[in-house]
């Protein structure tokens, strides 16, 4: 069936006239009479009855006006939705994090972005970085914010924030009233570390060999949670972002002393597929992202 043969007849029922259907639709009233016509013939059946200049549907012409109404209210939805993607109103971003930008960064930029697009629905894990570059390489998700740079060929990665590493204690430990770390304070003492492979991990190793320092561990834990109990419970002490304790120094729980070595610090980075169509809700999001690091890292000074 043509659609344009469809709409005339709408509108021709519609609005009961043939001379409103052609000015509804900016052509001829032969041109409104020709496509009804040629509908009937098609399908060899009369849509519509004339007593004199009125117009009645007849039982067909009823059942298809129905079916056709139903159609173009659906195309005025969809005119609608476009017109809420361009207008950024709309859309679907789905995000891949690593653990600790996303749990304890990346949820407040969502807020805040929620808040200016509450018709744009965004969908975030949190994963290792390793499976966020492979997925993101397969353009299964739209953006990933990942713990350090991993090159790759089909991905365009950019770093967005620097944040210092800081060594947290219980309330109550001889560091507590220390202004900072040095490397030697650290010789002998418990650290509670991430699990192998990991962003801390990594560097708080690369740190203790520059200072070829000798520390015990206790434990390896596989998220910050679990690790700041523990230090909480006085099982040792953890290097870790302030960002990540921000709630417990608040209450009192623990304590964050700044490291003294300048190349202590942590990176995250931006990634997303180097043939990615970026949308405007997506553009969007990217820009805050940029705006609350900014914010952030002028909060730290």
């Amino acid at each position: 069936m043509n659609l344009n043969q469809l709409k005339i007849f709408y509108l021709a029922a519609k609005h009961g006239s043939l001379s409103a259907a052609a000015e509804a639709l900016y052509i001829t009233q032969p041109a409104i009479t020709k496509g009804i016509q040629r509908l009937q013939e098609h399908y060899e059946i009369k849509l519509f009855n004339r007593f004199g200049k009125k117009m009645a549907l007849t039982d067909a012409g009823e059942v298809l006006y129905r079916i056709a109404e139903s159609i173009f209210e659906m195309e005025n939805q969809a005119e609608e939705s476009l017109r809420d993607f361009q207008q950024r109103k709309r859309g679907f971003i789905r995000i891949l994090s690593s653990e600790s930008f996303g749990s304890y960064y990346l949820p407040f930029i969502i807020d805040r972005f929620s808040r200016v697009n509450p018709k744009v629905r965004i969908s975030m894990e949190t994963l290792p970085t390793e499976l966020i570059v492979e997925k993101t390489a397969t353009l299964a998700n739209d953006i990933g914010f990942i713990s350090y740079a991993v090159p790759h060929k089909k991905l365009i990665a950019r770093e967005i924030l620097e944040d210092s590493y800081q060594i947290i204690v219980p309330a109550g430990h001889p560091f507590a009233a220390k202004s900072s770390i040095e490397p030697q304070d650290l010789a002998g003492e418990p650290l509670i570390v991430h699990e192998q492979g990991s962003a801390p991990r990594r560097s708080i190793e690369e740190y203790l060999r520059r200072h070829n320092i000798s520390v015990y561990i206790p434990l390896e834990l596989s998220n910050n949670e679990a690790i700041k109990t523990a230090v909480e419970e006085g099982l040792g002490v953890a290097v870790i972002t302030r960002r990540v304790v921000s709630k417990e120094l608040r209450m009192g729980n623990l304590k964050a002393i700044p490291l003294s070595d300048p190349a202590m610090t942590r990176k995250f980075f931006l990634i997303h597929h180097k043939d990615k169509y970026i949308s405007r809700p997506l553009q969007s999001l990217i820009e805050m992202v940029d705006q609350w690091v900014e914010e952030y890292c002028r909060g730290l000074h």
